[in-house]
């Protein structure tokens, strides 16, 4: 199996969470999800917020919440540069729900303001659909 995997980087400003062996990595994208395998083609790209989840080999998979940052995919290694990330079996769901509330309960007529909201909707929405797999 070690034959069909590659290296996967998951780096935030704060700390250098993993540097692995995977065989899958789901990660992302600002415009859906991106599968990575074993000598997918090379990739770089704009992350959003949603569910990373990466299946290593032999031991199970592990998923985070990002926040967005981007991504690159080249000669077998996956680097994945997030603003922040958090374990999915870190976050509550609860609170994810209070966060997406308190921002959709936000309004502004102000276009460059409601923007900014909408972009905090969408991150507490992939957060609550994050900590609700589990």
């Amino acid at each position: 199996m070690a034959d069909k995997s590659f290296t996967c980087k998951l780096i935030t400003p704060e700390a250098r969470i993993l540097d692995a062996e995977v065989t899958y990595a789901s990660v992302p994208m600002h415009d859906g999800q991106r599968g990575v395998m074993h000598h997918t083609s090379a990739i770089v790209g704009k992350l959003g917020p949603g569910r990373l989840r990466l299946d290593f080999p032999g031991s199970g998979s592990k998923s985070w919440f990002i926040e967005g940052g981007f991504m690159q995919n080249v000669n077998d290694e996956l680097t994945i540069l997030a603003q922040g990330a958090v374990p999915v079996d870190e976050l509550d769901a609860q609170e994810a729900k209070a966060e997406l509330a308190e921002a959709e309960a936000r309004k502004s007529g102000d276009f460059e303001e409601m923007e900014k909201i909408s972009a905090e909707r969408d991150k507490f929405r992939a957060k609550v659909a994050a900590a609700s797999a589990g």
